[in-house]
């Protein structure tokens, strides 16, 4: 696999972004930053959480035969509620929760041909993955239901609050492994395809300052992960961000897989 990520933090006192990769995946998640002065009922708080899901999610895509992307996401949200112990209320509406993105060569059994294969992605809340296909397409996905909420922007805590892992509302990682299966989720049209990960600091490029997934992705691959987060804060500076933060935290990760091999012996 070949890879490169860069992660810039934004405005807070810490950056809540992480990526993993492995061999055979790669993935970012997105803490969800809490209101100064929010009680969450957690005592670990955001950045504890993405500390612990993207580990369990990691360690869950590594096994030696890992099950389906929305059953290793169950997982490590299962695993991480019972690491909050005693003390801690995982069910409190507002307790820590994240975004996340992860991507993996489709899995092939062992009399599959040898070659590259197409790409699955798994997609919770306003985290993307940006597909560049073997024939040249660039397609973006991601799970945009936070942006169509009851009424429109800007939104109530309490709306946010009561349309939070609920049918009609959005789904995050959190405390509630049922939200993984309501993931978008899908594969690649082509095998082969190369791949990046994004945060929604960084998404920006798009979603808010309106530039084409295309040049996007050329921008990323003429000049790495490195470059597209300066040119994600040189908008910001120079046509502000009519959102929340002016300064996100800001993650990409790139890559491609290596074909499957053909056996030896």
């Amino acid at each position: 696999m070949r890879i490169s990520f860069a992660s810039d933090q934004g405005q807070g006192r810490a950056n809540e972004d992480r990526v993993c990769a492995g061999d055979a995946w790669a993935l970012v998640i997105d803490g969800a930053t809490a209101v100064p002065g929010l009680d969450t009922g957690c005592r670990h708080g955001v950045s504890w959480l993405v500390d612990r899901l993207s580990g369990t999610l990691a360690g869950e895509l590594s096994a030696e035969e890992p099950a389906p992307l929305t059953d290793c996401l169950a997982a490590a949200v299962e695993s991480t509620r019972r690491a909050h112990g005693a003390g801690c209320d995982p069910d409190h509406p507002d307790s820590p929760s994240a975004t996340v993105a992860v991507v993996r060569p489709e899995p092939a059994g062992p009399d599959a041909p040898p070659g590259p294969r197409r790409l699955e992605y798994l997609v919770l809340a306003d985290c993307t993955v940006v597909l560049a296909e073997a024939d040249g397409e660039v397609a973006a996905i991601t799970d945009d239901r936070v942006e169509h909420l009851p009424g429109g922007r800007p939104y109530s805590a309490e709306l946010v609050r009561t349309h939070r892992n609920a049918e009609g509302g959005f789904w995050v990682a959190g405390a509630l492994p049922e939200a993984a299966y309501r993931a978008v989720t899908g594969v690649s049209r082509t095998a082969g395809a190369h791949f990046a990960l994004m945060t929604d600091g960084c998404a920006r490029l798009a979603g808010l300052f309106g530039h084409p997934w295309p040049r996007i992705w050329r921008s990323l691959e003429s000049g790495g992960p490195d470059s597209l987060l300066a040119w994600v804060r040189a908008e910001e500076e120079r046509r502000g961000a009519s959102v929340a933060k002016r300064h996100d935290d800001a993650t990409v990760v790139a890559g491609a897989f290596a074909p499957r091999a053909r056996p030896t012996g």
